[in-house]
């Protein structure tokens, strides 16, 4: 796996990191086995996914209970990421709140660390601003953090260059995770974080301060597999609701979307989730440190994801991707 330096630390970790969400919220994962969870994170680590991502909110901190079960005797291989701010009020289906008081998050972060099995994070996120609470108490309470010792490094996901401007006097910001991908490319510039306020250019701030930008749901939360054309979606699964996964929204991105990735796939003898796993990663082209983190439970998929990071794209296969028209209907 070709490797990056993560600025705020100076480890080297794998481009392609390891979302481990699904595997126990959000989407459909009633079959999978506790073993076959296990082995995918293993599997995940053993090709070179090191940059491990998850978060209270996934199953109300079930999911870091998987990660700390599967990887706890290789945490000194590994770079361990969470989140907080985000609850999960109801797992069926998926839904949440927002609690950033300095107070929650100090308990926050001690049932993180006993869940992961571990004393110490090396990335801890907060998940999403709180907006009853200001930024700047949220952000202070996750500085304390490194301070005594808990957290390594601090980032933010889903937030505005406002904010981040704001943040980074307390303490630097030393990665921000958002969701960036060939159809949704809001952190560039052109368009909108998920509460609605105007992103900025998230990319270039990270790439001018010295963070890491970290895209999550690059194969845009399964659809740029090819796999999901007719499927329908359990109650427990996000895209059952999600607008751009109706039929008739699918039916339209599948003429869009989905045969100029087939197109560059071919030519590169690849999968289409790898192809736009490796889109995700253009930016670092442009300097900076880029960590991109797909999430599978299928050993398969999961060796096709990390042939991303040697993808090579010509100018012609940028253009083509690039051009992608906007997808039928919003992402949220």
């Amino acid at each position: 796996m070709r490797q990056v330096s993560f600025p705020a630390t100076g480890d080297q970790v794998g481009v392609v990191g390891f979302g481990a969400m699904g595997l126990s919220w959000a989407y459909d994962r009633q079959e999978l086995s506790e073993a076959a969870k296990r082995d995918a994170l293993r599997a995940a680590v053993d090709g070179g996914m090191d940059f491990i991502d998850t978060a209270t909110l996934y199953g109300g901190g079930a999911n870091e209970e998987i990660v700390g079960a599967a990887l706890h005797d290789r945490r000194d291989e590994i770079f361990l990421c969470s989140k907080a701010v985000l609850l999960a009020e109801q797992l069926e289906p998926p839904r949440t709140g927002r609690c950033g008081r300095p107070d929650y998050l100090r308990q926050a972060i001690d049932d993180s660390l006993r869940r992961l099995r571990t004393d110490v994070l090396d990335l801890y996120y907060v998940h999403r601003l709180d907006p009853e609470v200001p930024l700047e108490d949220t952000w202070g309470a996750m500085a304390e953090m490194v301070q005594a010792g808990k957290v390594r490094s601090i980032g933010m996901s889903e937030v505005t260059v406002e904010q981040l401007e704001r943040a980074q006097p307390i303490h630097p910001v030393a990665a921000v995770q958002s969701e960036y991908s060939l159809w949704t490319r809001d952190p560039d510039g052109s368009g909108v974080v998920s509460d609605g306020d105007p992103a900025g250019d998230v990319i270039s701030w990270c790439r001018d301060h010295d963070a890491a930008f970290v895209p999550f749901s690059p194969v845009g939360r399964g659809y740029f597999s090819g796999a999901l054309t007719g499927r329908t979606f359990s109650d427990n699964d996000f895209r059952a609701r999600n607008s751009r996964f109706t039929p008739e929204a699918r039916a339209a991105n599948d003429q869009l979307i989905l045969p100029v990735l087939e197109e560059i796939a071919r030519k590169h003898g690849v999968s289409k989730a790898a192809v736009s796993i490796a889109w995700s990663l253009l930016p670092e082209r442009q300097g900076g440190s880029v960590i991109t983190i797909p999430g599978t439970t299928n050993l398969e998929h999961l060796a096709e994801n990390a042939r991303a990071a040697e993808i090579e794209f010509d100018d012609e296969d940028v253009a083509a991707l690039n051009g992608i028209p906007a997808p039928a209907q919003p992402r949220y």
